[in-house]
């Protein structure tokens, strides 16, 4: 299915033709979008659903559920950041699959159960530009404590509207998050052993975007960076729908929860060691594709960002978050820490990466990653 991208919240009244009854997905800043008129006053019935917490949890999602289903609702609307859209895709995909809510859950999470996107039109509006997850098919919550990922094409938004005059009233550190984690993914997705010349063309486009806009974005609220900002992190959430994500996210998720750091920033403490260490072993290249290519790739990454070699690139991308203040996780129980963080790494998306990373490399990544208080 291909995605339309719409530019502006006047292109709402477009996306909704055809709806009779909406069901409206939305988070905890919904109040307080510049947009929420917009919202409130389409010319379509609607029902609100934001009974859910920002790391959405299964019994939450079957609220949605629940609700979509007793309300007679025919489309959805997310607005929010990721964790709406997320529990937004969720719905949709326990609605229209034969499997029920089964099908976002152990073991069927892990199956790509049959779901016809088309029979419940889909919008999505980010109020942050981070994930993309407004141009992605993959949902996340929580099932007893444990990440799930969602995958099925079905749950892809058929429209995506990108207004970045709701990024103005974020608070700033959101904003730092969001904005390092598309950054993140421009970069993961660049190097990850799933890339197609497509998704080379959307990682350049976030890294370009963002390295031109950061500045202007963080330390001015200037109007035109958002706008591009906005467009970077929707880049990046195309490129990481075609490859998927890497040892950067999946050595995140526990820094996460274990120190209550947002995931942007979590990804972003990570990143730099990892690039830093795959350039240093070459020799464990395991992407087909091979050595000189990888070299060329990790060229290439520096390029978008303006530098002359991947050294330079990795300085720069600690200089950005010196300069944000986004400074690494503190423990009093450091080696203690370093075996939960461990052995709690996702195996599938390390095979992402183009370097092999063992066990004990994670562990000494870990090491320079979280400081000792």
């Amino acid at each position: 299915m291909n995605q339309v991208i719409l530019n502006g919240i006047s292109h709402l009244h477009e996306a909704l033709e055809g709806a009779t009854k909406v069901f409206v997905v939305s988070d905890s800043s919904f109040p307080f979008l510049n947009i929420k008129d917009n919202i409130e006053n389409m010319k379509v019935p609607h029902v609100m659903f934001s009974d859910f917490t920002p790391n959405p949890v299964y019994e939450d999602v079957c609220k949605g559920i629940d609700l979509f289903q007793i309300s007679k609702c025919d489309s959805i609307l997310a607005v929010g950041g990721g964790s709406a859209i997320d529990v937004a895709k969720c719905i949709k995909l326990a609605v229209l699959a034969k499997e029920g809510n089964a099908a976002i859950i152990p073991p069927l999470v892990s199956t790509r159960v049959v779901c016809d996107g088309s029979k419940i039109p889909f919008i999505a509006i980010p109020t942050t530009a981070g994930t993309g997850s407004e141009s992605t098919h993959n949902a996340v919550l929580y099932y007893e404590g444990a990440k799930q990922t969602v995958t099925n094409d079905g749950v892809l938004p058929e429209y995506a509207i990108l207004e970045p005059s709701v990024l103005k009233t974020l608070p700033l550190y959101q904003k730092k998050c969001t904005m390092m984690d598309a950054l993140c993914q421009g970069i993961e997705s660049w190097w990850s052993v799933n890339s197609t010349e497509e998704s080379y063309e959307y990682s350049r486009k976030t890294i370009e975007l963002i390295m031109a806009n950061w500045r202007k974005y963080i330390f001015e609220n200037d109007d035109e960076a958002a706008a591009n900002i906005m467009l970077g992190a929707n880049y990046g959430g195309r490129a990481i729908n075609i490859t998927a994500t890497t040892s950067a996210h999946a050595m995140s998720y526990k820094i996460t929860s274990l120190y209550n750091l947002p995931h942007g920033h979590a990804v972003a403490v990570c990143l730099p060691e990892i690039w830093k260490y795959m350039i240093g072993r070459m020799d464990k290249c395991i992407d087909k594709r091979g050595q000189a290519y990888l070299n060329g790739i990790f060229k290439d990454i520096a390029k978008a960002m303006s530098c002359s070699t991947p050294a330079e690139a990795i300085a720069l991308f600690r200089q950005m978050m010196k300069d944000m203040d986004l400074q690494n996780p503190k423990s009093e129980h450091k080696e203690n820490d370093l075996g939960v963080l461990s052995s709690s790494v996702n195996p599938v998306r390390l095979k992402n990466s183009p370097v092999e990373l063992e066990v004990e490399v994670i562990r000494s990544l870990y090491n320079t990653i979280i400081k000792k208080t």
